[in-house]
């Protein structure tokens, strides 16, 4: 791998970190815990229902409990599901007796939904006692719960007691900037040495704490290294990534992951379809996750796009645009074809939406047909709008594509823009300030009230 590395003046950038001198020393001072951690609960060994009955009540129940909003709601039903409310009323009964508000649990709920079919009594409230007995306030348990809820998820009392000492520890060095403290109460031999020890590196590096707890519970075992992780480290922060950012752990999980032989298999394909060595680079800059995809994946992507009608240029195009097209799977980029050009479009007009908007191949054939039909048919703007304009197919219908269409209906029934709908884009594109100023605020006080009412009630047409 380091003969593909780049290297060079960004390398020396690692000396310039605040404070690196203290983090490296932490892999040859630190030490270490005595026990593994335990893993956290797998949604392989819970039960969901996945029926429609129950989705349906679970956002429902989601929505009038804790007032989550509706698309939150679904993405949570996607991972957890059920009929009765018996026991999701239990847990946040538990949550609430020990001091967590309707913010707190909602988004404890929201990161974790598997706790809302724990067993409240039997796995949560022991769960609680011992941190307790441990002599954790409550304030303190709300504040490392709601940070990392998995914690509840963990099986065995040393483990759930050891992990919520280090989450607190790492809260409290982190409030006063001494990372030392968590060394010296480490037990030597664990399996868990370097991690802890790279975690406490990666803390003096400025690696947020979401991040550092992320890595901390991940299956991931980017941290479990030394000689290994540490070179990974110098190669990424070499790069220029900045470690306040969720690309810096993105981008050391990859270096870390891949081999020798995978990245120059990588490597090959992307040359093969044009790309040079320095603009691979810069895509993994732009998008880590760009070098992680297999050789087949990758190969797949770039003939599927053919396939699709796009020429060997429009495809490299597409990827130097946005890297990500490559999460799309060979049947989304075929369904998304297929769904456009029976909207309407024609083949020359889906490949320049896919020019344009690259995104478009993964977005499934449901929400394309809903936004699609939404845009021409009840607002009446012309095909060649949403062919110049295809970015309005990611925009969210509840934020952005509804709200901001029912102004301009009033607006068209008053008469106030006259007998031809504005451009597409000049609605949609521009933040809400914008939209705000340009088509809201400048009319009379009562229209205003109106339709701000409108544009925050998100009411569909």
């Amino acid at each position: 791998m380091s003969s593909l590395i780049p290297h060079g003046k960004r390398l020396v950038q690692f000396q310039k970190w605040r404070n690196l001198s203290v983090a490296v020393n932490l892999f040859q001072n630190g030490s270490a815990f005595s026990n593994s951690f335990s893993s956290v609960a797998s949604a392989a060994d819970v039960s969901l229902r996945d029926g429609r009955k129950g989705k349906n009540f679970t956002v429902s129940y989601l929505v009038d409990s804790l007032g989550l909003a509706k698309r939150v709601a679904e993405l949570i039903s996607s991972k957890v599901s059920f009929e009765e409310k018996g026991n999701p009323d239990s847990v946040l009964s538990l949550l609430r007796s020990h001091g967590f508000t309707d913010s707190q649990i909602s988004s404890i709920v929201t990161d974790y939904p598997l706790l809302l079919i724990a067993d409240a009594e039997k796995s949560l409230g022991p769960k609680f006692k011992l941190l307790q007995s441990r002599g954790a306030s409550k304030s303190e348990v709300t504040e490392i719960v709601s940070k990392v809820p998995k914690i509840l998820g963990m099986k065995g009392e040393k483990s759930v007691g050891r992990y919520y000492d280090i989450v607190k520890e790492i809260i409290e060095a982190d409030k006063s900037s001494k990372f030392e403290k968590l060394c010296h109460s480490l037990p030597e031999g664990s399996k868990q040495e370097n991690k802890i020890r790279n975690i406490l590196v990666l803390r003096e590096l400025g690696v947020p704490q979401r991040l550092l707890f992320s890595l901390l519970i991940s299956n991931q075992h980017v941290c479990c290294g030394k000689e290994k992780f540490e070179e990974s480290l110098k190669k990424v922060v070499g790069m220029g990534f900045d470690p306040t950012t969720p690309k810096f752990v993105e981008a050391l999980c990859i270096v870390y992951g891949l081999s020798e032989k995978r990245l120059e298999e990588n490597f090959s394909v992307y040359k093969r379809f044009g790309l040079t060595v320095s603009e691979i680079w810069e895509l993994f800059k732009k998008c880590p996750t760009f070098l992680g995809y297999s050789e087949h994946r990758i190969s797949q992507t770039f003939d599927t796009l053919k396939r699709c009608g796009l020429c060997e240029d429009e495809v490299l195009f597409v990827f130097k645009k946005n890297p990500l097209c490559l999460r799309a799977s060979e049947q989304q980029i075929l369904n998304s074809r297929e769904t456009i050009i029976g909207l309407g479009f024609s083949r020359d007009e889906y490949v320049m939406m896919v020019k344009c908007y690259p995104q478009l191949i993964g977005i499934s054939a449901e929400l394309l047909k809903k936004k699609t039909e939404f845009v021409l048919k009840k607002m009446n703007w012309p095909l060649k709008d949403m062919t110049l304009f295809p970015q309005v197919l990611g925009y969210s219908m509840e934020k952005r594509i509804v709200p901001r269409c029912n102004v301009i209906k009033v607006l068209m029934s008053k008469g106030s823009l006259g007998s031809e709908l504005p451009p597409l884009a000049s609605i949609l594109a521009c933040n809400d300030q914008v939209f705000l100023n340009r088509y809201v605020v400048k009319h009379d006080k009562k229209l205003v009230l109106e339709l701000m009412a409108i544009f925050t009630q998100n009411r569909v047409l």
